[in-house]
């Protein structure tokens, strides 16, 4: 009001009063400014005016000043990272408990199962030579199928056979699977090169079979898997081992009946309809945790065997072979290991 009647009053007055004009002018502004929100300064951000106040300032050369200021940015750099630190005292203690709850288990088992001693005194050199000869041939098998996967995994030949005709594939690893294993059965044992031939490719097929299980899960629970397979397969050979002679021996038809239903079972996702939620759910059940136990006694009747054949085999009825032996445990191990697996998955799926 006041600017608008000084322009009607003349330029005169007009430029005379131009210094109080100002100063009110002035005064509103700061006024309105005051009873306004601040708004957020969204392009000017503490980063930005530092690059400009870097930027603007001048370089020093003072050595010294400059070695200061990248201790400084490297320090603010590792704020937020902090190094991983192993806590030596848990592991150990997570180690003794293991050993203990696997020593505890061991005695256990046998003290339930072997409560009946062998009437010839122990275990005889040749029993134990023989034995011992299947469990390396046993392990090397095991160390050709993981490499081998793990090579598949490597080449790509993984992938390769997930995109195609899954049902192709699932016959034909069979098949090949089976022949393998009857040619390398049927070879003589002095006939080396060819016995050990089809031998190397029946554990190739094997791990066709586990490579995409492989390819899918972690390391980190592979290994469990392969850690809890060995220390179950382990107990329950001790047991075998040291039980009287032939006294599991009597277990192979049952053992067989529960294969059957466990492999029905395995194959009930294909019949039964995805409808029948808890129907699948005992199927499952009973593919893995029956399984579990089915193999398991598996491992007790082969190695009972293999102790077998081998009296046989010192009073000159069959000859020696532990390629043959070993087969056996190599499957053991792997329907062990790939339930163990699948177990440890449906465990860190829950989890999350």
């Amino acid at each position: 009001m006041a600017f608008t009647m000084t322009v009607r009053a003349g330029p005169a007055r007009l430029a005379s009063r131009l210094p109080q004009l100002a100063k009110s002018s002035q005064a509103a502004s700061a006024i309105r400014t005051l009873h306004q929100s601040t708004t957020k300064n969204t392009f000017f951000t503490p980063r930005t005016v530092s690059l400009v106040f870097r930027s603007n300032a001048k370089p020093s050369n003072n050595l010294l000043s400059r070695l200061q200021g990248a201790a400084r940015g490297y320090q603010q750099n590792s704020y937020g990272y902090a190094p991983p630190q192993v806590d030596r005292q848990s592991l150990i203690r997570r180690l003794l408990t293991g050993g203990a709850i696997f020593g505890g288990t061991l005695i256990a088992i046998n003290v339930a199962f072997n409560r009946e001693t062998r009437e010839d005194g122990g275990m005889p050199a040749y029993e134990r030579s023989y034995l011992h000869q299947t469990f390396i041939h046993t392990g090397l098998g095991i160390g050709i199928i993981g490499l081998t996967g793990y090579q598949m995994i490597q080449s790509g030949f993984v992938y390769r056979l997930m995109v195609t005709n899954p049902w192709m594939v699932a016959i034909g690893g069979l098949a090949l699977s089976f022949g393998t294993m009857i040619g390398t059965r049927a070879i003589d044992p002095d006939n080396y090169v060819p016995k050990y031939a089809l031998w190397t490719a029946f554990n190739a097929t094997q791990a066709a079979f586990i490579a995409p299980l492989m390819a899918m899960a972690p390391p980190a629970l592979l290994a469990r898997a392969g850690l809890y397979t060995v220390a179950m397969m382990g107990g329950i050979s001790f047991v075998g081992a040291t039980a009287k002679q032939e006294k599991y021996l009597y277990i192979g038809g049952p053992l067989l009946a529960g294969a059957a239903i466990v492999a029905v079972s395995g194959l009930a996702p294909l019949v039964i309809p995805v409808t029948a939620v808890r129907t699948l759910a005992i199927t499952e059940n009973l593919w893995l945790y029956g399984g579990l136990a089915l193999f398991g006694g598996f491992t007790l009747y082969d190695v009972q065997k293999v102790l077998h054949h081998a009296r046989l085999a010192e009073r000159g009825i069959i000859k020696r072979d532990p390629v043959n032996e070993s087969i056996s445990l190599e499957l053991d191990f792997l329907n062990i290991f790939v339930r163990f697996v699948q177990i440890l998955m449906m465990q860190q799926n829950r989890r999350k």
